[in-house]
């Protein structure tokens, strides 16, 4: 599977709570970050540990986001932020920010 993102797209993590084996954060659901590194291709974590393939491979990103943005009320730096990474099937195009570029707010 090719990779959707580039270094700098901002995205937004999936708000999705399937059952089983889970590597996306529940805090991090719904947060927007920005793509600062494609870590690689990789085996689907959530499909390994039932014993399958993890087919197919999935791209796996390094997501930053402002502390500030995953917890509203956070009382540190406002330069504070967080790193984590998220294959690529969690995450979508933000499209509100895309929106906002284009003047379609």
């Amino acid at each position: 599977m090719s990779p959707r993102f580039a270094v700098g797209d901002r995205v937004l993590v999936r708000e999705a709570w399937p059952p089983g084996h889970l590597r996306t954060p529940a805090y991090i659901r719904g947060k927007r970050g920005v793509v600062c590194q494609h870590v690689g291709d990789f085996g689907n974590p959530e499909t390994l540990a039932y014993g399958g393939d993890g087919r197919p491979q999935q791209p796996l990103y390094r997501v930053h986001f402002p502390q500030a943005s995953v917890w509203p009320d956070y009382r540190g730096s406002a330069a504070d932020s967080l790193e984590i990474e998220i294959y690529q099937h969690w995450l979508d195009p933000d499209q509100r920010w895309l929106d906002s570029e284009k003047g379609t707010t």
